[in-house]
């Protein structure tokens, strides 16, 4: 495949996965996150706006490859 069509491919994987991680993220801040104190909330905003990176690393590392 050529880097073209998987860069496509990763491109619509990614914001399909940003479309469901987003609400589910503002979901859990909003119903958990929101009863805890004011430093915790911090560190757990950080930590929930750079988890979506992790799961698709692999996608990344996947769309970049040189072609064959």
């Amino acid at each position: 495949m050529r880097r073209r069509t998987r860069s496509l491919i990763g491109t619509i994987g990614i914001l399909a996965f940003v479309m469901v991680y987003a609400p589910l993220a503002m979901a859990l801040a909003d119903s958990r996150i929101s009863e805890t104190p004011a430093p915790v909330q911090a560190v757990l905003y950080c930590l929930l706006g750079i988890a979506w990176i992790f799961p698709l690393m692999p996608v990344i590392r996947w769309m970049e490859r040189p072609d064959s």
